[in-house]
């Protein structure tokens, strides 16, 4: 018996076909057929200060992208000199000759490794060399801050001293420098903060010999909540004092608790980043201003960053206190 005669395609017929299949898949799964191919925006208001003899220091807005910039890239005439996470709008250039013409631009970066144009160049020069410049600055004083709506702060200072001149101010929030300011200037405004957040702001002065000054007294600021937010449920008015106590140092921390619709059963106690220890009460909590004694064997000088939250009635962490800057010291 005659069967029915099949047609089979050609191959080059039956691969086109595959390919064509393939495709659509990866377009419709947003594979390589979907790839990113868009440019970031060009980072605009790029400044260029030159902090010393050696350094400039280089901030920019933040730029866009239709997924997510991955960073910037900043260049010194039509060299890559330095590549920072998405995160950093600043970065300080060292390593410069004194008295020395140099200009700058930035490009932002996706993660698909677009490029931007680059920026506007932006001309700067570094300071001449000091002369004989044994003494850091003096801390700036009387330092203070107005809130400004949700996502920004205006900080004010007395000028430092320096036996030779101040050429800049940097500002830090809690021990990251976040904003740089000419010497001549006496204020600063920090913006891109989040809503309802307590922060905790230090100055530093600096010289042409990239001397820094003590930290001036921390000025807490808290930011107005967004709109419909729940109220802040950080400990306030945090206090830290240094002793001795045989061979070892003491720590005495007292703080204004929260008001959580409850009473805060236990509080986590955070130094240098990372969570020392989580402190309950043996008995009764207390009421209104609470207090807690660590003891430390480390060596004299030792730096510590600390702060702490409040555990909630629902068992969850509420927001941070505001930072304290201690040191060991006899």
């Amino acid at each position: 018996m005659e069967g029915t005669p099949v047609q089979r395609p050609h191959m080059s017929a039956a691969l086109a076909c595959s390919a064509a299949l393939l495709l659509a898949a990866l377009t419709a799964c947003g594979g390589t057929a979907d790839a990113d191919t868009q440019r970031p925006s060009t980072p605009e208001g790029v400044t260029a200060q030159a902090s010393s003899s050696t350094s400039v220091h280089v901030m920019w807005e933040p730029a866009s992208d239709n997924r997510a910039i991955a960073g910037y890239e900043v260049y010194r005439e039509k060299t890559k000199v330095r590549s920072v996470p998405a995160t950093k709008h600043m970065i300080d250039v060292d390593g410069l000759a004194a008295s020395t013409d140099y200009t700058f631009t930035v490009r932002s970066k996706d993660a698909a490794g677009n490029l931007s144009a680059p920026s506007t160049v932006v001309p700067v020069t570094t300071q001449a060399t000091p002369p004989d410049d044994d003494e850091p600055p003096t801390a700036p004083a009387k330092l203070a801050g107005t809130i400004q709506g949700s996502r920004a702060a205006t900080l004010t200072w007395r000028p430092a001293k320096d036996d030779v001149g101040v050429t800049s101010y940097d500002i830090y929030q809690e021990d990251a420098r976040i904003h740089s300011v000419p010497g001549t200037e006496t204020t600063a405004k920090v913006t891109g903060l989040r809503p309802g957040t307590v922060y905790t702001f230090t100055v530093r002065a600096r010289d042409a010999s990239d001397k820094s000054s003590p930290d001036s007294d921390a000025v807490d600021l808290t930011t107005a909540p967004a709109a419909g937010a729940p109220a802040s449920t950080a400990p306030t008015g945090l206090r830290t004092k240094v002793g001795k106590e045989g061979a070892e140092f003491t720590l005495d921390l007292s703080w204004d608790q929260p008001d959580t619709g409850g009473v805060v059963p236990a509080y986590e106690l955070h130094m240098n980043g990372e969570l020392t220890t989580t402190i309950v009460w043996g008995g009764t909590p207390p009421q209104g201003r609470a207090t807690y004694r660590l003891n430390l064997s480390d060596p004299v000088g030792t730096r510590y960053s600390v702060k702490l939250r409040a555990k909630l009635p629902d068992g969850t962490w509420g927001d941070f206190s505001a930072q304290r800057t201690v040191v060991l010291t006899d």
